[in-house]
């Protein structure tokens, strides 16, 4: 068959496959990611029927939907926001890293991985999947709740420490000592400081620049920004991923929204192209080996979230029911655990891709639906929390 009929037909296989699975998910009432690895083992290294016509467009595509998955989390969020969240829950952050990230790295020591992909898998634990729960908050109601903004806090918290944690592990997987860690998360620092400034000081200006009736152009403005300040960045030794989450945060607030509406469509499509890819360059021979240790540590990082949200929500005066809630709500890993990985195969340690795709799948199943029974696991555990509940609903006027 000829070379661009070939990549057209598998393209297209892709997307066929991808409408499929995103219907599926969504009769399902889960989140598709898991069918898109899943989909990706099935078709990847000694899988079913390899795809290697379409391999350098889903490689391409992949990379800019990691871009575009961190430029839509960065514009949720303001400057001012950032500085906030930093000053009520410093305490929760610390308590997410420790609870989150040493079992991560304590499983990839005890797995005889090497420090820095043992240092990887602590981050791949660590970070909650921020798009998956954005959308489950949303799916249940959850958004006016009480301990919605402990959990969105805690999402923030992790956002900007992924600004400081990528750098230094990217230096780390390039074989570079603790100077060039120090210096990556310097200049972490300095970028995000930058992006703060630049969005209180140029803010109008992207503003009016996005502001325009045209689509099309605000668009390309748009992404060729992120374009180019994410290669900057990649070139100054820091990630491109962190400099389109500060492309994101320096959009002011009014247009952010728009910029949302314009961007979800091309999100979605590479995202989803992202997932499928992680999927496709692992081997599923190499996921049974370590389906146990996944299971393993799956189950000792979900308590540990539980025990994140409950502090985060217990610091805002929320009751019982309401701290379940939170935690159960962080539990789900997705695109950030995978990018991480992902950065880590990229450099050469792909020991880590089996044990975080087993992990990621397993939490983005999981997750979603301890979110959902939230409220029974609730009752279960304190059968009085229904009655008090009922109760204060009443005397509600």
């Amino acid at each position: 068959m000829h070379s661009l009929t070939l990549l057209l037909v598998e393209l297209g296989a892709i997307f066929a496959g991808l409408a499929v699975l995103s219907w599926a998910a969504n009769r399902l009432g889960i989140s598709a990611i898991p069918l898109y690895l899943v989909a990706g083992l099935f078709f990847g290294t000694g899988g079913l029927v390899p795809l290697d016509a379409a391999l350098p467009f889903v490689s391409i595509g992949s990379e800019i939907g990691v871009l575009l998955l961190l430029l839509t989390l960065g514009l949720e969020f303001t400057a001012s926001e950032l500085v906030q969240s930093l000053r009520r829950h410093r305490s929760s952050g610390i308590v997410d890293f420790v609870l989150n990230f040493l079992p991560g790295l304590g499983a990839g020591l005890l797995l005889g991985l090497p420090l820095v992909v043992a240092v990887a898998l602590g981050g791949v634990t660590w970070i909650s999947s921020s798009g998956l729960i954005s959308r489950l908050l949303g799916d249940l109601g959850r958004i006016g709740n009480r301990e919605t903004p402990a959990v969105l806090s805690v999402l923030v918290l992790e956002d900007i420490a992924m600004a400081l944690f990528l750098p230094v592990l990217l230096v780390m997987l390039s074989g570079g000592g603790p100077v060039r860690a120090l210096g990556g998360a310097a200049l972490a620092v300095g970028a995000v400081g930058l992006a703060l400034l630049a969005a209180r000081h140029a803010g109008h200006r992207i503003a009016r620049i996005l502001a325009t009736k045209n689509d099309e152009l605000a668009l390309f403005w748009l992404l060729g920004a992120t374009l180019l300040v994410a290669g900057a960045t990649e070139a100054l030794g820091a990630s491109a991923a962190v400099g389109a989450f500060l492309v994101g945060i320096a959009v002011p607030t009014e247009v952010a929204h728009r910029a949302r509406t314009l961007l979800s469509p091309l999100r979605d499509l590479f995202a989803a192209v992202f997932f499928v890819s992680f999927g496709l360059s692992t081997d599923q021979a190499a996921i049974w080996p370590v389906i146990g240790p996944a299971l393993a540590l799956a189950v000792v990082t979900a308590l540990t979230k539980v025990a994140t949200g409950w502090h985060a929500a217990k610091r805002d005066g929320v009751l019982f029911r309401g701290r379940l809630r939170a935690g159960t709500a962080l539990v789900a890993r997705g695109e950030f655990s995978i990018v991480i990985a992902g950065l880590a195969a990229t450099a050469g340690s792909d020991e880590i891709k089996p044990i975080a795709t087993a992990y990621v799948l397993v939490l983005a199943i999981v997750g979603p639906l301890l979110a959902r029974y939230s409220d029974s696991i609730a009752t279960w555990l304190r059968p009085s929390e229904r009655t008090s509940g009922a109760r204060r609903r009443h005397l509600t006027p």
